[in-house]
Parts: structure tokens; sequence; C-alpha cells
């Protein structure tokens, strides 16, 4: 899609449609609403009366010119109540609003920025918010059908703003926006994939060639590459599937002086059987997606090496597939990590906190200062939060804060959670350093945390369990039904701030 930023006025655009706003409980438009109101001879403010344009929140009112204006619809946006307004707002009208654009066959969408004036906030954040919905709220998975009768698709945006001193802000938004939208809907297109268009070495593919689209340098570890570095909770894993592992490295050599080394983590589980605990059919339904987290360290690196921070940021990703082969780990297996600590398998379904265990390791070996690993890690965490909050985990509390801030900046809330060393009580074993799975099922997204702060030793480090949040059962504004993206605008918001601060 294509768009821009232009200076003018949103009554004299020539386009399929227009985009004017109203808060809940005005009556009377004003600025540019009020602006086209008075072109239409008063329509929305007797559509206002009549009850049938109340403002409510993503509420869309269309209404036709009949050649009054330049454009051939109206479309009135409901931004709900000015009291709660906020970016989030932003990204879920302007997806409403051209989500409903679409279904009335429109190719050509001109918009005013909502927010920018009465709603407070500043140009820029406002413009990237209505950037990153416009083109997540747009995003349909469509590769694998063989013909789609609904394939249109709006063609044109343009961001329409009359006062010039504006516009370079604007234009700033737009592109920021830009790149972390479609950096979601590259990790969204990973996860969206079937399993056997995204095995581990696919997946490996795809990360190199966005890395060499955008200035990263790309690794890919192979399995005897992973054996001679000893690697093995990750070929544990592994042993049961006849798709290769793989442990994707991507670095960006921003000029990071006097910053830490940044390192992303990502679980790249390109599809979870439980291995020999063999998940029932409806556990397996959304396995394709247990390598969410990866895909959101892969987009969050594409997005970096974009948007180019001073900072030195490592995505690491172990990719692999977790099957009950005849090779595969048992119940009772003990292996070596790279870090040296054993780990004994009471859990061949607790896969993912074992790849991280030897990434967290390798990050530790190769100098990275400060960590932050994405997984679909538990069904636990999704128990306790719902689908709304991901689960955060740190040490040290002032890191978590900066990782939440960064994620309620993205729209993308992160509930903190406790650590004790209770916890990791649970996990300790009596053959081995630790257990994979604890004997107490219960608060599990915890124990699986206490699991992994063992293997982040003292370096700096939070865990984020996206598993209430990586797939959409059912759409909503900005998010379709299937992999929502989850974490690359979070990832990649904290390493601007990071490299800002």
């Amino acid at each position: 899609m294509d768009i821009r930023v232009v200076r003018g006025d949103i009554a004299q655009q020539a386009a399929d449609a227009i985009v004017v706003n109203l808060f809940e409980g005005v009556t009377a438009p004003g600025g540019a609403t009020g602006a086209v109101d008075r072109a239409l001879d008063g329509a929305i403010s007797t559509l206002i009366d009549e009850g049938e344009c109340k403002g409510k929140l993503n509420e869309m009112t269309l209404v036709h010119t009949f050649g009054r204006l330049p454009a051939k619809r109206v479309i009135v946006a409901g931004l709900g109540k000015s009291d709660a307004f906020d970016l989030d707002r932003v990204r879920a009208v302007t997806a409403s609003a051209l989500k409903f654009a679409r279904g009335k066959g429109v190719k050509s969408v001109a918009t005013i920025v909502h927010g920018a004036g009465i709603g407070g906030l500043s140009p820029r954040e406002a413009a990237q918010a209505l950037v990153e919905g416009a083109l997540l709220g747009l995003y349909r998975f469509r590769r694998h059908k063989s013909s789609d009768q609904d394939s249109g698709e709006i063609e044109e945006l343009r961001i329409v703003e009359f006062d010039a001193g504006k516009l370079s802000a604007l234009e700033d938004g737009l592109r920021i926006g830009r790149i972390l939208a479609e950096s979601t809907n590259f990790a969204r297109d990973l996860v969206n994939e079937p399993p056997n268009h995204m095995t581990p070495a696919i997946l490996a593919d795809a990360a190199i060639e966005m890395a060499r689209q955008v200035g990263l340098e790309a690794e890919v570890l192979e399995r005897g590459q992973m054996a001679e570095l000893g690697m093995g909770a990750v070929l544990g894993v592994a042993a049961g599937s006849h798709n290769e592992p793989r442990f994707i490295i991507l670095r960006y050599k921003g000029d990071g002086a006097g910053r830490p080394k940044l390192g992303l983590l990502g679980k790249g589980i390109t599809f979870d059987t439980g291995g020999i605990n063999l998940k029932g059919a409806e556990g397996m339904r959304t396995m394709k997606g247990d390598m969410a987290g990866g895909a959101a360290v892969i987009g969050a690196m594409r997005a970096i090496g974009l948007l180019r921070p001073r900072l030195e940021v490592t995505g690491l990703v172990p990719a692999v597939e977790n099957m009950p082969g005849g090779g595969a780990q048992r119940p009772e297996d003990v292996v070596r990590t790279i870090s040296g600590k054993t780990i004994e398998i009471t859990n061949t379904d607790a896969e993912g906190r074992l790849v991280l265990a030897d990434a967290l390791g390798y990050a530790r070996q190769v100098g990275l200062e400060l960590l932050v690993d994405v997984a679909t890690l538990t069904g636990a965490a999704r128990t306790a939060l719902g689908p709304k909050y991901a689960a955060g985990f740190a040490k040290k509390r002032e890191v978590l804060d900066q990782v939440i801030a960064a994620g309620e900046r993205a729209g993308e809330p992160i509930w903190p959670m406790p650590l004790g060393e209770e916890y990791t009580e649970l996990m300790r074993s009596e053959v081995a350093d630790l257990r994979n799975s604890a004997t107490d099922a219960a608060g599990g997204a915890i124990s699986a945390a206490a699991f992994l702060a063992e293997f982040a030793g003292d370096t700096p480090w939070v865990h984020l369990d996206i598993a209430p949040i990586s797939f959409a059962d059912r759409e909503t504004a900005y998010h379709p039904r299937g992999a929502r993206g989850a974490m690359v605008r979070t990832l990649a918001t904290y390493a601007l701030r990071l490299a800002e601060s």
C-alpha cells in the first residue's frame, strides 16, 4: 500500500473515501470533521442528532457525498471517550476504519491524523500509531489459497495535514510506523506458515534473506557445530525429528559505545507435538505457532536493522521441531547444556526452556550484557493472565520496568510476575543439576522462569512468556485471527529507547 503525507484540506481530497473522527458525547463536530460536516450541509450533525453517529470507539458511520465533496464517501470514525484516548486507540480506530473501507470496495483513502489535534498526542507519535494500525489491521495471510474472491485491497492511504509545521514530524512517524508494522507482519507470516512450510531450515533461510535485505550479519549453526559447542539441550529436543535443527544468529553492529550489548533470544519450536509426552489433538491445534518467540526476535531484528539505533544487538533463535520419533529423548534422560549444567528430562513437552537454556548459555559465552528472551513457554501464563497480557519476569525489577514501558508504548502490555528461590527449588533434580518440569504443577509459568534464571546467571535478564498473546482466536481491531506478531514492536522500541538513554 502506498502511504504518504500530504499537505492540504481533508475536505478537498479526491479519494474513494475520506476519514474524519468524532469523540463520544460530542454534539457539534469541530475541526476537520466540522469542516466536512459544513460541506455536506450538516449531514454529520443530523446523524448525531438522530443518534446514528455516536462516536463510540470503533463505530463507523458512512456518508455518501453525492458530489458535494471531491471524495465519494466520508467515514466518521468513533474515537470513544476523550479521557480514555491514547496511542493504542489510534491504532484500533485506524484499523477499523480501513477494514470498513475495504469492505466497501474502496481503493484510495485520505485520513486526518487521529489524536494529533484535540486528542493531545504528538504528531509524530500519532502518525506512527496510525500507520501501525493501518498495516497491522489490513494484514491477511492468503499465501496458500488457490483463489481469493475477497482479494480487494486498499492501494493508497494519504495522511492529510493542513499545518505545514507538522509535516516533518508526520513523515518521521510514518517511516517508523511502517518499519515496525511491516516487521510485525513479517513475523506473522513466519508463524502463520503451515509447519511443512516452516521447518527449522526454512526459518533459518528466511532469517538469512531478511538479514541480507536490511544489512544484518547472519550466521546459522547446524547440528555438528551445536554438538561441538555442547548444546545438548537443543539437540535433545531435536533428536526425534527428521528435520534438522538450526541455531540462528543475527547481529546488528550499531555504534553502541557506553551501552550494554543487547541480546534478544526467541524460542523457535517450529512444531511442537510434545515429543514422547505427546499432546492431545486439541493441544496440538496451534503448535505451528510455538516458534512465535523466535519469529518476534527475527522481526525485531529486521526493524532494528532498518531503524539503525546506536546499539549493538544480537538475535539468537534455536530452531527445532519437537517430534516423537524413534530417536526422541525420553523422560528421565539427562542432557548437558553449553554452560555445563545438566538437566533431567521429566517432561518432553517442556522443551522450550531447554532450547532457551542453551541460547542463554551461548549469549553469555559471547559476551552479551543484557538479555531479553521471548517464548510461548507455558499454558500456565495464559491461565493466569488471560489473552491480554504477556507475563514478565526478571531478577532486577528496574530492567523489567523498562521493557514494560516499551510494551505500553507499543500497545503490548506486560504484567510483572514474581520470582523466588522457592520456585527454583521445585526445579532441582536428584540425578542432575535441574529438572525441566516441576513436580508441583501450580505456578508453572513462575517455575519455568526460575529454571531459565539459572542459565541467565548474573547477567541482567528479562523473560517474556507470550503464550497468552501470541495467537488470536478471534479478530480484534488490528489483530486478525492467527499470529499476532507479539513483541516485535516492544523489542524494537526497547532497543530504540536503550540506544537513546
